[in-house]
């Protein structure tokens, strides 16, 4: 499932949306605002959409899946103007073998960090 939204993450809401059914391995990433970047001390990123987001998460979700043997997979991205410690994004993966799950999730990881549709401002103080 592929989510865009503004509304903050709930790690324990999650973790009970994931389908776990025949799953022995669970992982979940969430990517957190931090107060330090490149050019300095952050306040905040705001992210915002250029394009379809939806369709880009879609190829990533379908790559996932015809390339590890999985359950259930959620890729959760947010938009807005987030703050630090902020929950970006989420990868989740569910899947019979740990392996699987850490690959899948590993890449959908990746693969999301690289979103074309999406653009990034970093807000300095």
């Amino acid at each position: 499932m592929v989510i865009v939204t503004e509304t903050p993450l709930e790690p324990e809401k999650e973790f009970e949306k994931l389908g776990r059914q025949d799953a022995g391995s669970a992982i979940f990433h969430y990517a957190v605002v931090k107060s330090r970047a490149a050019a300095g001390q952050t306040s905040g990123i705001l992210f915002e959409r250029n394009g379809d987001i939806e369709s880009e998460l879609s190829e990533i979700e379908s790559d996932i899946r015809k390339r590890w043997d999985i359950c259930d997979l959620r890729l959760v991205r947010r938009i807005g103007l987030l703050k630090i410690g902020d929950i970006i994004s989420l990868v989740a993966v569910s899947s019979p073998a740990s392996s699987d799950a850490f690959e899948a999730c590993h890449y959908g990881l990746e693969r999301i960090r690289k979103l074309s549709r999406l653009t990034k401002t970093e807000l300095y103080l």
